[in-house]
């Protein structure tokens, strides 16, 4: 088992299919159905049958964590893990089924993405204090995540190279390598500018060319940003939930919002399939209100 896990990983890395994060999920996920294998007698993965990965769902659904059972959308991911695992078993180790093939997954609702109004992203970019180096370096990154639509892994990715300043555009290396350029606006490019001279005096005992780095030269890190990110919103007492991805969130919806095409904003955010994108084609209480009461003869105002 050790041993076909190992493989299997190294096939998914090598395929660039999976970042570090979708590796540890594989894993975690192979190994925890491993354990329920052994507890119910099956040594063997060839062993195991439909009967055994119904038991196995009845049991995740029966789970509890720390917001009651376990989701949909958990145990989703799970199988499809599980799926995979069995398909890179049949066509390569010679396992000559796969129990997981033709289960159903669990509908999954849609929910709309959680973002930001745009009085509150202003709000959010305009409290950064830039009266000290760190609050440079914020104002610039997290500036720049909302003006480029940028996933929290793609902007501590980000190499000094990227940035196109002249054009005003950044070429970025989304999931599985895809490469996309999205444009920003003339106040990114001012504080990325404002931040270039600061990060000039901080790498002067390191040799990389990674855009966003702390006070020591070392790249920021995925849990890094989102830690500047809450002790931003607790110093400055600010009146909103909020977390790195909520600025992808609110670049889609604010564009969407003022009438960009639905194409557009699936190239601009890097997504494979429009439906991806379809989820952020939502309105805000108040633009539905004001729909309503400028087209309901009842409620128009006289």
């Amino acid at each position: 088992m050790e041993e076909l896990l190992e493989r299997f990983l190294q096939y998914i890395n090598h395929s660039n299919t999976g970042s570090l994060h979708t590796l540890q999920a594989y894993e975690r996920d192979i190994r925890e159905f491993y354990v329920y294998m052994q507890e119910e007698g099956i040594l063997q993965l060839e062993e195991v049958d439909r009967i055994l990965v119904m038991n196995y769902i009845a049991e995740l659904r029966k789970k509890m964590g720390v917001r009651g059972n376990m989701k949909g959308t958990s145990i989703a991911r799970k199988l499809s893990s599980l799926r995979s695992f069995y398909r890179y078993l049949n066509e390569y180790v010679g396992i000559g089924k796969n129990p997981f093939l033709y289960l159903k997954t669990p509908k999954m609702p849609k929910r709309i993405p959680e973002f930001l109004f745009y009085d509150e992203v202003d709000l959010l970019l305009s409290s950064i204090q830039e009266d000290n180096d760190a609050g440079i370096r914020n104002r610039a990154m997290f500036e720049l995540m909302y003006a480029c639509g940028l996933r929290v892994s793609e902007v501590i990715q980000l190499k000094v190279k990227d940035v196109d300043l002249h054009d005003c555009v950044l070429h970025i290396t989304g999931k599985g390598n895809k490469q996309r350029v999205v444009p920003f606006y003339l106040l990114a490019k001012q504080k990325v500018l404002q931040y270039m001279n600061i990060r000039s005096h901080w790498m002067l005992q390191e040799d990389h060319d990674i855009l966003f780095v702390n006070q020591r030269g070392k790249p920021l890190t995925s849990r890094g940003v989102q830690y500047i990110l809450e002790k931003m919103v607790t110093d400055y007492q600010l009146n909103i939930r909020v977390h790195p991805h909520m600025l992808r969130h609110s670049f889609a919806t604010h564009l969407l919002d003022n009438g960009a095409d639905l194409r557009i904003v699936q190239e601009l955010l890097g997504h494979a399939s429009l439906s991806t994108t379809q989820v952020y084609v939502h309105v805000s209480k108040e633009r539905l209100q004001n729909a309503y009461e400028n087209a309901h003869p009842r409620a128009i105002k006289k």
